[in-house]
């Protein structure tokens, strides 16, 4: 018994030990690589800005270096940030170690509207006296938009690139919910508004079918239009090539009808470029990536001490009423962040960058509150990125100036909610009954296993009424327009930003860069710092609290089965989205 208590107790003795060293080894090496991802590039003479857009391209870096880490439960991966991108290329242009831009992408991923506010950086870039240089070996339709401004682009001899057109594709689940007996009970206002219709339909409705074939229509005008400016190739041609699928034709036959230069292998593209940059042949090709080069000193606008300041406020992802704020917008972060921008009286301007295709419906209005406020005091810019649709818009209504870019989706002005019932899938499918004790007669209205009885559905279409009301009520009010006027291209419909600037939901195209340069006109700033906001939370304490959101997740999980994912979407129907 004694030998027996001995060895538990040495045992438990040695677990705790090795715990502890553990612990220390884990703090030391995440010590080690926030310190060495806080290291600036060296940056050497005749260097080229190397873009190989590798990674998830977010609206914002988040500085997390546990990113390049396969840590547990931290599943974010690797990402870079558009404000990166948009710092590095900028900084480049006045920096004399830097003599041009390498392009080499195959796959970004990324929304058209952030490939275009790169691209546009590029242009930029060129007007600096410096050259773009690019080479592919399978280049994604995005990635070929993005090239096509280089001033030399070079395709790999038995390379590839995708150029098709746009295609939208919808899966509609009416009937497979039916087959195991789950009804979806839509309540919306807006013929337009599709995201109901999968649940609803078996084919797209005439509306819908109509919205994506103009919005998509008219984002591939935007890009045949840029291609063809870079290119010198007329619209025509480049949408006959579309139509022939350039994208199975020889590399010989790209570079003959001029969708690129020439044709190299990369050793050779490798040599080009040293060349190019007075770098002796048996020397190594001296780069810099874009990550390492953000992280280089220097303010892109020269004013990095002055004492005024600018505020960059970011409304990235769904909107959720609270929420984690970082793959989704917590309204009562976002509000708070805003009222910080308003009160600050060095804040003399405020751009809230949004890239949301919405969400609830109150969060959106907790928001909308704030910028209504702020914009009494100090000029607002909205800026739109990829997507600012239904609670993503009604964030932006009330700036000063609305800017899209040429990509952009946005509008899709209506409010719906939907509530599943599945009474029949646990009754009659799974054998599993339910009874209810209520005080009142309508105690259980949103339950997920019973109908809704005629004065419930009547009570919510009004509640649903009420609410798309107020949606068109704040858009008037923030655009100088009727309700009339904002209703005919409301009821849900989507718009390209070339729509939304002709029927008044936009005022312009333009980039972040862009916004920030009118707000500061507007604010009459010549001496400025942008600060970006809601501020970034600590990575180390970001992914503890991951680390234990996923072991919840995990269990859930384990207890459902197939079953999760299920759960997971029927969690976020029955509240009214934007």
């Amino acid at each position: 018994m004694k030998d027996f208590l001995k060895y538990t107790l040495a045992t438990v003795l040695g677990l705790f030990i090795a715990g502890i060293i553990g612990t220390i080894l884990i703090i030391s090496t995440l010590s080690a690589v926030i310190s060495m991802a806080d290291k600036p590039a060296d940056v050497k003479d005749k260097s080229l800005l190397l873009m190989r857009l590798e990674e998830n391209i977010v609206e914002r870096s988040d500085k997390n270096p546990l990113n390049e880490l396969a840590l547990p439960g931290f599943t974010t991966g690797r990402e870079l940030g558009l404000d990166e991108i948009l710092e590095a290329v900028k900084k480049a242009e006045t920096d004399d170690r830097i003599k041009g831009i390498y392009l080499n992408p195959t796959i970004i991923n990324a929304g058209m509207g952030s490939v275009e506010e790169i691209r546009n950086a590029l242009i930029d870039f060129k007007k600096s006296g410096k050259f773009v240089y690019a080479y592919g070996e399978t280049l994604s339709q995005k990635a070929y938009y993005l090239v096509s401004v280089a001033d030399k682009l070079v395709l790999n001899p038995k390379g590839m690139v995708e150029f098709k057109g746009l295609s939208v594709q919808n899966s509609f689940f009416k009937r497979a919910l039916g087959k195991i007996g789950v009804e979806m009970q839509i309540i919306r206002h807006g013929k337009f508004k599709a995201a109901v219709e999968p649940f609803m339909l078996e084919e797209m409705s005439r509306e819908n079918e109509l919205q994506t074939k103009t919005y998509i229509g008219s984002i591939w005008n935007q890009i045949v239009k840029g291609i063809s400016e870079s290119r010198g190739l007329s619209p025509e041609v480049l949408n006959n090539l579309a139509d022939s699928i350039v994208t199975f034709r020889k590399a010989e036959l790209l570079a003959e009808r001029g969708l690129v230069d020439t044709l190299m292998y990369k050793d050779e593209v490798i040599n080009d470029l040293k060349e190019k940059t007075s770098i002796q042949e048996k020397s190594d090709l001296r780069v810099v990536d874009v990550r390492s080069y953000a992280r280089v000193s220097g303010e892109t606008d020269g004013k990095g001490l002055a004492r005024e300041k600018l505020a960059v406020i970011y409304a990235t992802g769904d909107i959720d009423l609270g929420g984690d704020g970082a793959k989704s917008i917590d309204s009562e972060e976002l509000s708070r962040a805003i009222r910080e921008a308003r009160r600050d009286s060095s804040v003399k301007a405020i751009v809230l960058r949004v890239n949301s295709p919405g969400g609830s419906a109150y969060g959106s209005e907790v928001i909308w509150r704030e910028v209504k406020l702020a914009s009494q005091v100090k000029p607002v810019i909205a800026s739109m990125g990829d997507v600012a649709a239904s609670g993503g818009y009604y964030i932006a209504a009330h700036a000063d100036t609305i800017m899209a870019d040429r990509t952009t989706i946005t509008g899709s002005i209506g409010i719906f909610a939907m509530i599943p019932n599945a009474g029949e899938l646990l009754n009659d499918k799974l054998g599993i009954t339910q009874d209810v004790v209520k005080t009142n007669e309508h105690a259980d209205i949103l339950s997920l296993t019973r109908k809704l009885t005629g004065f419930e559905q009547a009570l919510l279409q009004q509640y649903i009424e009420e609410g798309y009301k107020t949606f068109v009520d704040r858009v008037a009010e923030g655009r100088g327009l009727s309700f009339a006027q904002v209703d005919s291209v409301g009821e849900g419909r989507v718009w390209a930003a070339e729509n939304a600037i002709a029927n008044g939901l936009v005022d312009m195209y333009g980039g972040l860069n862009d916004a920030v340069k009118l707000a500061a006109e507007k604010a009459g700033l010549e001496r400025y710092r942008i600060v970006r906001l809601p501020k970034l939370k600590d990575p180390f304490e970001e992914w503890v609290k991951e680390l234990s959101g996923n072991a919840r997740a995990r269990a859930l999980q384990n207890e459902l089965g197939d079953n999760y994912r299920i759960y997971r979407e029927l969690k976020n129907l029955t509240t009214a989205r934007g």
